[in-house]
């Protein structure tokens, strides 16, 4: 990467290292365009429900600890929840929304299935970073997948655990973790033993997907950014339109008068004006205070 910053919006790769957009909208949206009920409090905490019941989901950045994302499964909707997955703060959205995206499939095909339905085997899981050529270890009973760079990764323990063990966050099932060690840039995710697989294995597929994603270059984390592949997104080429109303405005600043009037753009033409990237807002809270 080069040694000085892009001051704007880059494509960066791989996916581990490129941070949270801190916008909760594209992971909550999958869930609310299935029927979820979205609401948030005063604080801009979002709270999405199931019409059901069974399953929910917060987006937490007013949370007690750094976990943004929790999304839970119940069969009993007053009862302590079958399965849970977290994301924290630094987790890059695009896994959460992954996530979301294949729970939202999974419940409009059978909602009953989400909370107790059919588990299927871990290699499903870990399926997509074995194709991605991940590197694979075993230590007794724990799988180890590593990202080429070593930067993310994968621990599965096959060892008996205790469910609330799990859910009280001191065991671990499933454990994603990526980015440079530090508070800042490296992020986890963790999935207790009942999640469904197909869920983790759209979220490790998303992992393992070499394409770049959509950044403002200075919210990658500063410890990241040396390891990643960074490239600025290229101004896009401005349309006829767009030269015609620059030199109107120019010549209004300047209090000239044109001498013709710029022609609207041709109904036959219909050529659009270019449009900049859109810069990832830089408060999550704004995003997700909607209900």
């Amino acid at each position: 990467m080069p040694s000085h910053t892009h001051d704007g919006d880059v494509y960066i790769t791989p996916l581990h290292l490129a941070g949270s957009t801190a916008i909760g909208d594209p992971a909550l949206q999958p869930l609310v365009d299935h029927g979820f009920t979205l609401q948030s409090d005063e604080l801009a905490n979002a709270y999405v429900t199931s019409p059901d019941q069974h399953v929910r989901l917060g987006f937490l950045p007013e949370g007690v600890d750094s976990t943004l994302w929790k999304v839970a499964a119940h069969s009993d909707p007053f009862g302590p929840p079958d399965w849970l997955a977290t994301f924290d703060a630094n987790t890059p959205t695009e896994l959460v929304t992954a996530f979301t995206s294949a729970l939202a499939t999974s419940y409009a095909k059978d909602p009953d299935a989400v909370p107790t339905g059919p588990r299927g085997p871990a290699e499903e899981g870990f399926r997509p970073l074995d194709d991605a050529g991940w590197k694979r270890g075993n230590w007794q009973l724990t799988t180890l997948f590593t990202a080429p760079d070593g930067l993310a990764g994968l621990t599965y323990s096959g060892r008996a655990l205790n469910q609330q063990a799990e859910l009280r966050g001191d065991q671990y099932r499933w454990l994603l973790w990526g980015g440079q060690d530090g508070f800042s840039s490296r992020w986890y995710a963790t999935f207790t033993s009942a999640v469904p697989v197909d869920l983790i294995a759209a979220t490790t597929a998303r992992l393992a997907d070499p394409n770049p994603v959509l950044r403002y270059e200075l919210e990658v984390p500063e410890r990241n950014r040396s390891a990643a592949r960074i490239r600025p997104v290229s101004p896009p080429v401005p349309t006829p339109l767009d030269v015609r109303r620059a030199a109107a405005a120019r010549a209004r600043s300047h209090g000239g008068r044109l001498v013709s009037r710029a022609p609207a753009a041709s109904a036959t033409s219909g050529s659009p004006s270019a449009v900049l990237p859109v810069r990832p807002a830089n408060n999550r809270r704004v995003a997700a205070a909607r209900s």
